[in-house]
Order: structure tokens, then sequence, then C-alpha cells
């Protein structure tokens, strides 16, 4: 074994493939490019809906609040700063660092989630948007509760690196765990930009 493969080798923990990139790492990789196909495919059966809306369905312009929703969209790029930070960190070794923004990664996401369920309750509530009495309701609701999970899921992660991180078994070469950890969260955020620009601001062009 070559002297840069037993370097990258250390450097993440974990074994390699023929391409030289980690095991952990090509298999999240595969998870996402999953997951992308699942997005697709959600995203694609609202947009076809929106393109030929039954009769009676809602005006999502009366119903969607963009400020509301621009702002926990801007929350969820801060955190995905706070990730990429964090990542960064632990390749240095710096544990504190990386602790840090870990925890306010964590705490964007919980806004961006504390949004969301704001969002949906109003939608429900006082707009009359349901997952079931419309076909607009149900394709939203679908695909937005969809990425919330994703989401919140991402913070179950996140908060279960941040205490793990106290028993000294978070090092730089574990450092590949939080990179894996980092492109599950880019994705989340990614997906969401997609998904804002889509159902929500197409409806205002």
């Amino acid at each position: 074994m070559s002297s840069h493969a037993t370097a990258t080798l250390d450097h993440h923990n974990d074994p390699t493939t023929s391409t030289g990139i980690p095991n952990k790492k090509l298999l999240m990789w595969a998870f996402l490019a999953s997951d992308c196909m699942f997005f697709g495919t959600l995203i694609s059966t609202h947009m076809i809906y929106r393109l030929h809306p039954p009769p009676g369905n809602p005006d999502p312009r009366a119903v969607f609040d963009i400020p509301l929703t621009s702002f926990s969209t801007f929350i969820l790029l801060m955190s995905s700063l706070m990730m990429a930070l964090a990542v960064n960190a632990i390749q240095k070794g710096n544990v504190r660092s990386m602790r840090f923004s870990l925890l306010t990664t964590i705490f964007f996401g919980l806004i961006f989630l504390g949004c969301q369920v704001y969002e949906f309750s109003h939608f429900v509530h006082d707009k009359g948007l349901t997952i079931s009495n419309s076909i607009l309701g149900s394709t939203f609701y679908t695909l937005t509760g969809t990425h919330g999970l994703h989401v919140l899921i991402g913070v179950i992660w996140l908060t279960a690196m941040y205490f793990y991180s106290f028993t000294g078994r978070v090092t730089e070469k574990q450092a590949i765990d939080v990179e894996s950890m980092g492109l599950y969260w880019h994705f989340v955020d990614i997906v969401w930009i997609v998904i804002f620009t889509v159902v929500y601001l197409l409806e205002y062009l």
C-alpha cells in the first residue's frame, strides 16, 4: 500500500474502495442518490398536478406564507454553513469547535422544524388546507412533510454525534463519520432549496 493510500486510510479510519473513496462515504452517496430519485418523484407529482389543477383546488398564493418560509429557508442555509464548519473542525482535530458547530446546526434545524409545524397548523386551521380535501394539500403535505422528517432524522443524528463526542472516540481519524453526516445534511438543505423554488416561488411567477 502506498504512503498516500495509508494516509487516507488512517485519516478516515475506514477501508477504501478501489476508487479510493471510503466505504462509509460511498454508502452515503448511494443512499443520497436513491433519496434524490425519491424526492424527484414527489416534486414531479406535485408539479404535474399544479400544471393541471382540478376544479375547486385552492389558490396556493392565498395559502402560502412566503415571508415565514423565506425565513425558515435562510435558517436552514445557515445550518448548512455551520455543518460545514463542524466537518472542517473535526478534520483539524478540534473537537470543541466541532461541538459548538453541531449545537448551532441542531438549534437551526429545530427552528426550521418549528416554523414548519407552525406553517402546517396555520394552513390547516386558518386556511383550511388539509391533506385530504384537495390535490394541492395531498401533494404539498406529502412532499414537505417527508422533507421535514428528513430534517428531524438529521437533528437526531447530530444530537447523537454531539453526545458521542464526549466519549473521547471522536477524533481526526473518525472525521469520516462527521463528513458522512455533513453530506446528509447538505443534501437535505439542497432538496429544500428546490422545494422552496418549485413549490412556493413558482406560484408567483
